[in-house]
């Protein structure tokens, strides 16, 4: 094996070196340069490898140092205008997409829709009684009223009453009283045809109906709440 010494004498025609380093070997006949190899068999340089030209993604006050940067500047805002337009657009739409799916996934179908209603025979309800029916699950009074008791109701001060109503603005029809049968106060269910003004007691707080539903006495602070109905003939009510 040849030394260092030995092998850069014989080699010394055929290299061409810097002050610290052998720069690239001359093979007799070869028509270029050979770059030389590094220690261990590193490359010291790359040769092969292509850099990208990115000048057509760059500005052109960037490629051009004397041009002004005001139109592309104006040219950048609108584009930036009309991307935020769009997406705020398209976030609208996609709101309200969702939003009327959770409203209709949230309405009633049409089988709980036919249990809302209910369709009463008042021809079964006798005067001066009152009859109770389950109405989406709570208690529903229809009360048949006698002459006196709309005349009694019909006179009633509305300015002494805690929730001041007038007869005719809770009913259709002054011979029938419809009303949920839940107290206002913490939702017991009253008695009916009783009490101190002849209308709805009830027992677990003592709170006194009249006979138009309208809290009279006791701690209840609103009057039984009225259902829709409608009458479709005089002998038939349907609530809801």
């Amino acid at each position: 094996m040849l030394s260092i010494a030995a092998r850069s004498g014989v080699l010394s025609p055929y290299l061409q070196t810097t002050k610290h380093a052998v720069k690239s070997v001359v093979f007799p006949g070869a028509k270029e340069l050979v770059p030389a190899a590094a220690p261990g068999g590193t490359r010291l340089t790359h040769t092969d490898i292509k850099i990208p030209d990115f000048t057509d993604y760059r500005r052109q006050e960037v490629l051009n140092p004397t041009k002004s940067s005001q139109e592309s500047s104006e040219e950048r805002r609108v584009f930036s205008y009309l991307v935020t337009g769009a997406t705020t657009v398209v976030g609208v739409y996609a709101a309200k997409t969702v939003v009327t799916q959770f409203v209709s996934s949230m309405s009633a179908s049409a089988d709980v829709l036919a249990l809302s209603k209910i369709e009463i025979k008042l021809s079964e309800i006798p005067e001066g009684k009152n009859m109770t029916f389950k109405w989406r699950g709570k208690p529903l009074f229809v009360r048949h009223r006698t002459e006196k008791e709309i005349a009694t109701e019909e006179a009633v001060n509305i300015g002494e009453l805690r929730d001041p109503q007038h007869d005719k603005d809770r009913v259709i029809n002054p011979r029938w009283v419809i009303v949920l049968g839940v107290c206002t106060h913490l939702g017991c269910v009253p008695i009916s045809n009783a009490g101190e003004f002849g209308g709805y007691y009830c027992p677990c707080h003592g709170s006194h109906y009249d006979a138009s539903g309208r809290i009279r006495k006791g701690p209840a602070p609103l009057n039984l709440e009225v259902p829709y109905y409608e009458f479709p003939d005089d002998d038939t009510v349907i609530v809801g």
